[in-house]
């Protein structure tokens, strides 16, 4: 069974939806099967070594305190695993719910937690890339679990009802006692809103690594955080379908979306009047 094949229950995926408007974020479990997160995680491992054969850092010290934290950059470059899972039918309906028909992916990265890693800074996605007010949500992380996620392994904590802050005046200076982990099973996904704030945990275990993918996507007006035109060899742009560069702005339009209920001027306000 692919990635692209593997379909959840609607009214598993209908709950989900009403709980990510409601309250930012959801869980759904087994989106993905044993086998085929085993397969991902060891192709994630793959990606960061041959990344560092590259010369592409796994290590960000301007977002995490030390090397225990493992960050894999240009997924979709490193293996065709990793392309079918940004397309998954049951991430793209969830996106879908949040940002409409029209989207970008921005970005699709790892982030390994293994024992001894720390916390990166508190933020939320979209605070990164619009300035506030954040009246409407327009970039969602749709997160891969490929192990078990809890909060001794480094899950992901984040402020409940954070989404509804509109401007960052609004986050308090006890934020970081209002933190929550995102617990999951190997083979779920988190699906985030781009609002919510949060920031990586600290592993604490002895030997369990946490690896999380994070798939970023975004309202089609926003700049991606990754120039795929750059970051995607010849031979994997020539391979992609036409939704996929679509998604990627790889196409002379690149991110201006699409323009929808334009009609003739005449036919807009009745013919005769203009």
């Amino acid at each position: 069974m692919t990635a692209t094949s593997e379909s959840i229950n609607s009214s598993v995926v209908d709950a989900a939806k009403t709980k990510l408007k409601e309250e930012g974020w959801c869980t759904i479990p087994n989106v993905l099967d044993p086998d085929r997160t085993k397969d991902a995680l060891d192709k994630l491992w793959k990606a960061a070594k041959e990344s560092e054969r590259q010369g592409v850092d796994t290590f960000m010290p301007k977002l995490d305190p030390n090397a225990s934290n493992v960050r894999v950059f240009y997924l979709l470059e490193r293996d065709a695993l990793f392309r079918e899972l940004i397309a998954h039918p049951t991430a793209v309906e969830m996106v879908k719910s949040v940002l409409g028909e029209n989207y970008l992916i921005s970005n699709f990265t790892a982030n390994i937690a293994r024992p001894g890693s720390k916390s990166m800074g508190l933020h939320s996605d979209q605070s990164l890339v619009v300035p506030d007010p954040w009246k409407e949500p327009w970039a969602l992380n749709v997160v891969w679990c490929l192990n078990d996620v809890y909060f001794e392994n480094g899950a992901t904590l984040f402020i409940p009802g954070s989404h509804k802050w509109m401007n960052r005046s609004d986050v308090p200076d006890n934020a970081d006692q209002l933190l929550r982990p995102f617990e999951a099973k190997a083979g779920s996904i988190i699906v985030m809103e781009g609002r919510v704030w949060h920031t990586s945990g600290a592993n604490i275990t002895v030997d369990a690594d946490r690896a999380l993918l994070f798939g970023y996507y975004t309202a089609p007006f926003l700049r991606q955080q990754v120039n795929w035109t750059a970051a995607l060899s010849q031979e994997v742009q020539s391979s992609l379908s036409p939704q996929m560069r679509e998604w990627l702005g790889l196409n002379v339009t690149a991110n201006t979306g699409k323009v929808s209920n334009l009609h003739y001027l005449a036919d807009q306000y009745g013919k005769g009047k203009i």
